[in-house]
């Protein structure tokens, strides 16, 4: 059931991501930005912990759980370092996946031979 939830969550919040994008003259950047920032309001709220219980990897792989992922790193910098926690807790919490999407991206690259769009 797991793998269900996560399926489903995850394709609605896409599908719904994807009529954003196609009813609203929205740039793909401030799309992205609108979602990491949402995700980051639903975890300061207490509402995307339990949201992300449910759903798993449905809502933690999309933008909204970078965003909630942000958040809860600040939040426990703030607890730990004080005033500086804002500074470090969020890259300190987004490293290993911004980390892992630069490397398997770059492996990536070398094996498939990427082409500048003309």
């Amino acid at each position: 059931m797991d793998y269900l939830n996560a399926f489903w969550i995850g394709g609605l919040i896409c599908a719904l991501v994807q009529i954003l994008m196609e009813k609203t003259k929205l740039m793909p950047g401030r799309i992205m930005v609108l979602l990491v920032c949402t995700g980051a309001v639903l975890g300061a709220l207490g509402i995307y912990g339990p949201f992300l219980e449910f759903a798993g990897a449905g809502a933690s792989v999309p933008l909204l759980g970078f965003g909630n992922t942000l958040f809860q790193g600040v939040k426990e910098a703030v607890d730990e370092s004080g005033i500086l926690g804002p500074f470090t807790g969020g890259f300190r919490a987004g490293a290993a996946g911004t980390a892992a999407a630069l490397v398997f991206g770059y492996l990536a690259s070398l094996l498939f031979s990427p082409k500048m769009k003309k």
